[in-house]
């Protein structure tokens, strides 16, 4: 079933409007623009995405593929997968949970909603999108019966205290408050709650290779 949803954000005091909904093959070449503009060089260009995977995630999932529009311009874009998830056995790598984000191995009869990708215009990173793409999500949850939404959260403060803690201690300094991390702090603003931290889990030299994973335990199960 294919989503949309008008609604207001604001940028400082001024409503704007915005528009969640499943991207398409229009949209393609945007949202690669969209994926310098987050991870501008030195990040690879060959790992931003490429048409052969969004191509995929509108094929093979597209309703867990959403993009927001903020004023009639895309502002940013989130990709999910289903997947079978053991939480008895959480280690995984993004590279193979997500297929290398080419997302052939989705499951449909899988228990979990994985978060391959969340992206934000940096421009557009104060209007609270994120959040309202998190809860989009959310509902696909809730209307699909599945165990929870999952993902792998970087942590991009670790690698200047990573020479006096370890990630694990990182983590728990973030959950007290102590510190404060981008991308664990935004996640733990939408819900979400660590289960797992994994070594190795994407090649990311903030993150000293560490991803937190992080979960949103369907209430209705």
């Amino acid at each position: 079933m294919a989503y949309y949803s008008g609604f207001f954000v604001f940028d400082q005091q001024k409503p704007r409007r915005a528009v969640l909904r499943n991207y398409t093959e229009a949209d393609f070449d945007e949202l690669i623009k969209i994926q310098s503009e987050c991870f501008p060089p030195p990040f690879p260009e060959e790992l931003w995405w490429n048409r052969e995977q969004l191509n995929n995630h509108v094929t093979l999932f597209p309703e867990g593929a959403i993009c927001v529009e903020v004023n009639g311009q895309l502002a940013g874009s989130l990709t999910t997968l289903c997947v079978d998830f053991d939480p008895a056995h959480p280690t995984h790598s993004w590279s193979e949970i997500t297929d290398d984000g080419y997302i052939r191995n989705h499951q449909g009869n899988g228990n979990t909603l994985y978060v391959v990708d969340i992206s934000i215009r940096p421009k557009y990173r104060k209007f609270g999108l994120g959040k309202w793409m998190m809860q989009a999500m959310y509902q696909l949850v809730i209307e699909k019966k599945l165990d929870r939404l999952l993902g792998g959260g970087r942590i991009p403060g670790f690698k200047r205290v990573s020479g006096r803690m370890t990630a694990k201690e990182y983590v728990q300094k973030v959950l007290s408050g102590e510190l404060n991390d981008p991308v664990i702090s935004f996640l733990l603003k939408c819900g979400r709650t660590p289960i797992a931290i994994v070594e190795n889990y994407l090649e990311d030299d903030e993150s000293q290779n560490y991803g937190v994973l992080m979960e949103w335990e369907n209430p209705f199960k």
